[in-house]
């Protein structure tokens, strides 16, 4: 699925890994993804954990898509900060499944949490080939 998501990879996420309900992802704030305030719009935080919440969920087989999302900003972002997403399954029930999602970064001090976000998803289909 990763391999066809031109969206994501034209803002250079990379994926890490996505297996049995997990997934990590990096992005690296560049200066287009910047707003007025000189920190990371929220817009693309939001894409990166949505992007690795969509690797957990899919990485069961069946296509599965997002139901519904939400995101909370702890910290700011700012340009070359090399985020780091990660996804884990909460529970899957019937077609339906959660997942939490934390971007961090990393610093001197260790990790630095910028976001928690919990999506929610729907299995829409068969396994992809």
């Amino acid at each position: 699925m990763f391999a066809d998501d031109v969206a994501s990879r034209a803002l250079g996420i990379e994926l890490v890994e996505a297996q049995d309900g997990r997934a990590v992802a990096r992005m690296t704030v560049t200066e287009q993804m910047v707003n007025g305030h000189a920190i990371a719009h929220g817009g693309y935080l939001f894409l990166l954990a949505d992007t690795t919440f969509a690797c957990a969920c899919n990485s069961h087989g069946p296509a599965t898509v997002a139901a519904g999302a939400e995101i909370s900003f702890v910290a700011s972002a700012r340009l070359g900060d090399r985020l780091v997403a990660t996804a884990e399954e909460r529970t899957r029930y019937g077609r339906n499944g959660i997942y939490d999602v934390t971007v961090h970064r990393e610093t001197d001090a260790g990790r630095e949490v910028i976001a928690e976000f919990r999506g929610r998803s729907r299995t829409i289909g068969q396994v992809r080939n």
